[in-house]
């Protein structure tokens, strides 16, 4: 299976044209009704997933995300999504910084540029849960929504120890703390069949800095929690060009895999899903599990940079595939938001609005 880019310039030029001819349309009618109250990402209507602001519905603005096709093959094991839920199953679409930025597109008058920033509005997006102290809330309230709109929410669990080796994304929990915070994690989205991706970069870096703790314990410890609370676990294991499959294998294998309902791979970073598949393929045959793909930025493929590469685009939108290697096809790192503060980039995270809309006018 492998996804195929369907999408010209010459027809992304027409459908950006279309675009900006409903954002138009769409500022008039604001004008009309008065300026919309400011966007709250707990507000009710976000939470059931209601468009933001006086936008047009997806299925009235023309997407230029990539199309995928999939022929389904038996699951490896029975830790798969059943085929009937595979045919149903659909991310639900939680609040995101995108959904604020187009509402203040939207009062300023920026026509074309909220029509780019729609097709971010539109993408069901990971909703990642750290060490801030606003986790378990956020939790709570995205999960409940996505259980009323019987959708799939997605987490993503990143507040392990020593964080990304002190470098942009540095922070994390004290090692006493983390399991406790999963099992909270757990509790807060029981019942909502969500999926979770478990620590971006943990087990590609395991080893490399100090303040780790025991990391492989930590890590099957909070797939445990997660896994006993009823979510699906996905445990990420980098990407294509960091680990070799070998690598890949056995750092999957010390965690080990009685708690995981698969992996993830190229987790904000930029490699083409073609190869991505080729690797992950070889992963999932080895260990007897699927995986999940990061397709929110990588429509261009990479161009060897990992921290705001320039001339990327957003990927295939989010679609839960089914089959027996790669499951889904996921916005896990939200485009818009900075890898760090490197190549003209704001902070890690922080909202940088010049690349968000580079993401969208770069598709191909």
């Amino acid at each position: 299976m492998v996804i195929q880019a369907t999408v010209g310039a010459v027809k992304l030029r027409s459908v950006l044209c279309a675009a900006a001819l409903i954002a138009a349309s769409t500022l008039a009618l604001a004008a009309c009704a008065g300026t919309p109250d400011a966007v709250n990402p707990t507000a009710p209507a976000l939470e059931s997933g209601a468009p933001v602001g006086p936008a047009a519905t997806p299925s009235e603005l023309p997407s230029v995300a990539l199309s995928a096709s999939a022929t389904p093959s038996p699951s490896l094991t029975e830790k798969s999504m059943p085929k009937d839920e595979q045919a149903s199953a659909t991310f639900y679409n939680a609040p995101k910084k995108a959904d604020a930025e187009y509402e203040r597109l939207v009062n300023e008058g920026r026509a074309t540029d909220a029509a780019l920033m729609q097709v971010l509005v539109d993408q069901p997006t990971a909703t990642w849960l750290g060490d801030n102290g606003e986790a378990i809330a956020e939790a709570t309230s995205v999960a409940a929504a996505a259980k009323a709109a019987s959708q799939v929410p997605l987490f993503v669990l990143y507040a392990i120890p020593g964080r990304d080796c002190g470098l942009y994304s540095a922070g994390g929990l004290p090692e006493e703390q983390y399991i406790g915070f999963a099992e909270e994690v757990g509790a807060a989205v029981a019942g909502s069949d969500a999926w979770v991706i478990l620590e971006p970069d943990a087990l590609p870096q395991l080893g490399d800095c100090d303040g780790q703790g025991d990391r492989v314990a930590l890590l099957a410890g909070a797939a445990k929690a997660l896994d006993d609370a009823g979510t699906k676990v996905f445990l990420d294991v980098g990407h294509s060009t960091w680990l070799s499959v070998d690598d890949a294998v056995a750092r999957i294998g010390k965690v080990g895999i009685e708690h995981l309902a698969g992996f993830a791979t190229n987790t904000s970073n930029y490699n083409l899903t073609a190869d991505e598949q080729a690797w992950g393929d070889k992963v999932s045959t080895r260990i007897g599990l699927p995986y999940l793909v990061d397709t929110s930025r990588n429509g261009n493929g990479s161009n060897g940079e990992w921290c705001n590469p320039r001339g990327r685009s957003i990927g295939q939108s989010p679609a839960i595939l089914g089959g027996d290697r790669m499951l889904a096809a996921v916005w896990t790192k939200v485009p818009g938001e900075s890898d760090g503060i490197c190549n003209g980039g704001p902070v890690a995270g922080a909202w940088w609005e010049d690349i968000a809309l580079e993401l969208v006018r770069n598709v191909r």
